[in-house]
């Protein structure tokens, strides 16, 4: 039962970072295309500015539960997929340097240096979040001691990049609709517009990652032996569909809110889909990790879920009160801080 509680909390915890550094890495990875001039760029860095270091605890906790629920499963993850990581944590590092170090030179030279790391730094976590999802859904040539047999080329194949892409256009749109939550004039007009085609891109390449997923993965099976977990994808489709909808009626923040609620089921979908496994095994399934041979013992997830039911609230009232009080318009040089 602990165990099954504590899978279940490791994927609320990666979809509630899907859903609040989403719109981060969006906003970064299209400002080449949404910004004219400096000040639709200190826009979109003001838009994120106050959210985006809080968004990454998620990150942080979802890797800390992974490693104390689940510390075999741990063990092999970040070891058999270290490059993609050290990859991803090096453009995080860049993106949040960016931030900081952008404004503290007054020169066009060095502000473009840091433009580009932002950028850099916000497309390739989506990219990379993307594809190690994508192969962690398919599974791992995972042998009997459950050392991961593939290197990171062997990550970039169609499914994994397919799963790459998702990710890019999820964040990207959910991007769009944030900056046009926060933004005043050109930029925001511009924003709703990009969010407007960057929907249907997401939706054909969500139609064709669960095609390819029904096919080539085990995903589906939990499903069609519970049909009730196709709430999950009922879900995803009325948030994908809602964001159309409101972002047609000029109510961003609905629009928002409905992205949001795709992306989370969509991650939700996949979390599902793999109980009780963590890491699938491609090579044969008797090697595969589960809740049950990578779990740490019934103590430490008890301990846990103690500490965890006390701190997690805090930290979300915490995060509620800076959106509340940080998420309205920008509405001139005088309120930019980045």
């Amino acid at each position: 039962m602990l165990e099954t509680i504590w899978f279940l909390l490791w994927g609320v915890l990666w979809a509630g970072y899907f859903v609040l550094d989403g719109f981060d890495l969006g906003m970064g990875t299209l400002m080449p295309f949404l910004a004219k001039d400096e000040f639709d760029k200190r826009t979109i860095y003001n838009a994120g500015g106050p959210f985006w270091d809080g968004n990454e605890v998620w990150l942080i906790a979802a890797g800390g539960v992974t490693f104390a629920a689940f510390p075999l499963a741990y063990a092999t993850m970040f070891s058999g997929l270290y490059s993609a990581l050290m990859l991803l944590l090096f453009a995080l590092i860049i993106r949040g340097v960016s931030y900081e170090f952008r404004s503290k030179v007054e020169s066009p030279a060095w502000r473009s240096l840091w433009d580009a790391c932002h950028v850099a730094g916000s497309f390739l976590p989506a990219l990379l979040l993307g594809v190690a999802f994508a192969n962690l859904f398919h599974g791992l040539p995972l042998d009997e001691q459950h050392v991961n047999q593939s290197g990171l080329l062997d990550l970039l194949n169609p499914y994994g990049l397919l799963g790459g892409v998702l990710f890019v256009a999820m964040f990207a749109m959910h991007g769009a609709l944030w900056l046009a939550i926060r933004a005043t004039g050109d930029i925001k007009n511009r924003a709703a517009a990009m969010a407007g085609k960057l929907w249907i891109v997401t939706l054909v390449v969500v139609l064709a990652f669960l095609a390819y997923t029904f096919v080539h993965t085990q995903l589906f099976g939990n499903y069609l032996k519970n049909p009730h977990l196709f709430l999950i994808l009922i879900a995803a489709v009325a948030g994908l569909l809602a964001s159309r909808m409101y972002l047609a009626a000029g109510k961003y923040w609905k629009a928002w809110t409905g992205s949001a609620v795709f992306i989370a089921c969509v991650a939700l979908f996949g979390v599902v889909g793999l109980f009780p496994a963590i890491l699938i095994s491609t090579l044969n399934p008797a090697w595969s990790l589960t809740i049950t041979n990578a779990s740490s013992s019934p103590l430490t997830l008890k301990i846990m879920l103690g500490v965890a039911l006390v701190f997690v609230p805090i930290v979300i009232l915490y995060q509620a009160w800076v959106y509340k009080n940080f998420s309205g318009p920008i509405k001139g040089e005088g309120e930019m801080e980045y």
